[in-house]
């Protein structure tokens, strides 16, 4: 459990760290990058709520992991299958199309793992 939650944070801050580098004076509305705030939000509240893991806690983790695949599905076909109406803001096109495709495969995994560790009914902190 402890790889799944680090992962949480390392998603969390790359989400929310890219936003802000990437909206930077980029002219950006607020609804554009405030997403990834709350994204990463939920993923760092997540992480923490798993120190002292309870049932209610592995489904918020679980929620906070699927809100980010939820979220980046749109944002990494968009840019795959409409590159045109994308805004890269302070990136490149290709190397913000690649961060969101690796981000979103962490989270798919993430998903997928949160509810495996929810399911198998193990609740130690060791896990």
């Amino acid at each position: 459990m402890k790889t799944l939650r680090v992962a949480a944070i390392f998603v969390a801050l790359t989400l929310m760290l890219g936003e802000a580098y990437r909206s930077w004076g980029a002219g950006r509305p607020i609804y554009a990058w405030i997403d990834d705030q709350f994204m990463g939000a939920a993923l760092i509240a997540g992480a923490i709520l798993m120190s002292r893991p309870s049932p209610r806690r592995h489904a918020f983790f679980a929620a906070a992991w699927a809100f980010n695949v939820g979220m980046l599905y749109p944002s990494f076909f968009g840019k795959v299958f409409d590159p045109a109406s994308s805004n890269p803001g302070n990136f490149s096109l290709g190397f913000l199309t690649l961060a969101i495709g690796v981000l979103f495969a962490i989270a798919i995994v993430g998903t997928f793992a949160s509810i495996k560790l929810a399911m198998t009914g193990r609740i130690d902190v060791a896990s």
